[in-house]
């Protein structure tokens, strides 16, 4: 015999588990989804115990019997339990943790536990769980990288005027477009008729050398392009980047091209010139370097802060190297259609690499100190173990020593340009590398000097006034 206080409390928990089944059902009826009328048919033959209503099991008209308290003819459909309400106003389950808080204090109710299975919660039968977990929506978790701080970035949030140039609103953004846009060549410029005498002039191992380091710089401008197409210019709302963006891809195809010709043009045999197309498959050292950038790409925590700092130490450091080397041939009056390529193409990445650090200065929640700092180690230590290691520029006469230190340099450089401190502190130990910028005085009626750019291109309204006090 149950105790008057006992038997009002086993009345409430009975009244407040029905009603939220009722309320379950009025939310969902109306609803002709497919999914919901398949979910209401299965709690429609769904059976309550009436002494201890949890869903012990499906109707069974053998036995009838409740399998969690184990009496037998208590056992009732829910659509019983459904047309025995009271008239008051049903409970009301706002969220999912108001129902968990309300189960959780029903569970916790000795009068209405069994004695046998104290730990029974309601909803015990797995069938029902099952069920109910089905019903509920699912929750999408975004990463601590993606949310919060990656919506709130003016570059990446949605902007219905993207379509539409003017007016400009990044005018930083759009200077280094206009002057992308004014540096413009093609593959088609470069003569490569004295490269074929030199080339066969050559030692074996910088003929090796060299090859190699044309195999990696045309899979890498392939797989630049790769991130730009996958990631930034889905992610940038920004007009000004996204015309920055759309016009590098174009060059990065140019790049490739010209790679790709110039081994055409130096590399006779068939299968050799295979190999080195291949070279992210074929050569490891290159698969290194290509398989850390396309990490970057496929990861989807990590901020895009992150991920343009990834790729200007790849377009900063991972090429670096390679110009240098290819700069030293150049020094000793070696493959002028290669090395006239290497100016253009080094000043294109230059200008690329730059664009991502005005990108990174743009941002509102920039990557940490810490972040930035592993990302450019990590790079470096690649870079220096393909130039002094795998690929050794002592083949081409270099110091290896001394290229570890113009790696390190370089890292400084990129370091300082996205506003944190140097990390090596060295210098720049290749004087040549210094004396790019001067490579304008070449005789312009002979070849068409790297610092070339197209007549008006970045000229302004301004340019055009005529002016008594112009300097002549």
């Amino acid at each position: 015999m149950i105790g008057s206080v006992a038997a009002s409390r086993l009345k409430s928990l009975r009244e407040l588990r029905c009603d939220w089944l009722a309320e379950f059902t009025r939310q969902h009826f109306n609803k002709k989804e497919p999914r919901t009328e398949k979910l209401l048919q299965s709690l429609l033959s769904l059976c309550v115990c009436r002494c201890c209503w949890t869903f012990p099991s499906f109707f069974s008209p053998v036995t009838s019997r409740c399998c969690v308290c184990g009496l037998f003819s208590r056992v009732t459909s829910l659509c019983v339990c459904i047309k025995m309400l009271s008239t008051r106003a049903p409970l009301s389950v706002k969220d999912e943790n108001t129902l968990v808080s309300q189960t959780n204090k029903m569970a916790l109710d000795k009068e209405n536990t069994p004695p046998s299975l104290n730990n029974t919660r309601v909803l015990a039968s797995k069938t029902a769980r099952k069920i109910f977990n089905d019903a509920e929506p699912k929750v999408v978790k975004h990463s601590s990288s993606s949310s919060g701080g990656e919506e709130a970035e003016p570059l990446l949030k949605d902007n219905p005027r993207r379509f539409v140039v003017f007016p400009i609103q990044y005018h930083d953004i759009w200077q280094m477009y206009k002057k992308a846009e004014a540096s413009f060549w093609t593959a088609e410029e470069v003569d490569l008729s004295k490269d074929l005498q030199h080339w066969e002039s050559l030692k074996d191992e910088e003929r090796y050398f060299i090859s190699h380091v044309l195999a990696f710089f045309a899979a890498s401008d392939g797989i630049v392009n790769e991130n730009l197409v996958e990631r930034f210019t889905q992610e940038v709302q920004v007009t000004e980047a996204r015309c920055f963006y759309g016009f590098q891809i174009a060059m990065e195809n140019i790049h490739s091209e010209m790679y790709s010709l110039l081994i055409n043009t130096y590399i006779k045999e068939p299968q050799e010139r295979e190999y080195l197309f291949n070279a992210i498959e074929t050569l490891p050292c290159v698969k290194k370097k290509a398989d850390w950038a396309l990490n970057w790409i496929g990861n989807k925590s990590a901020t895009y802060g992150e991920r343009v700092v990834a790729f200007a130490a790849v377009e900063g450091i991972f090429f670096s190297g390679s110009f240098a080397s290819i700069f030293w041939l150049k020094k000793r009056g070696l493959m002028p259609g290669l090395t006239f390529s290497n100016e253009l193409i080094s000043r294109d990445e230059g200008l690329h690499c730059d664009f991502a650090c005005l990108m990174f200065k743009h941002l509102v929640n920039k990557p940490t100190s810490e972040v930035v700092t592993k990302v450019i180690k990590n790079a470096v230590e690649i870079e220096q173990e393909f130039l002094t290691e795998a690929l050794p520029v002592k083949l081409i006469g270099m110091n290896c020593e001394l290229m570890k230190q113009y790696i390190e340099f370089v890292a400084d450089r990129l370091m300082l340009e996205l506003g944190f401190t140097k990390i090596y502190r060295v210098e720049n130990p290749f004087d040549f590398m210094e004396n790019i910028s001067l490579e304008g005085k070449t005789n312009f009626f002979e070849k068409r000097v790297g610092e070339y750019q197209r007549m008006g291109v970045m000229s302004t309204t301004t340019d055009h006034t005529f002016r008594l006090d112009a300097d002549f």
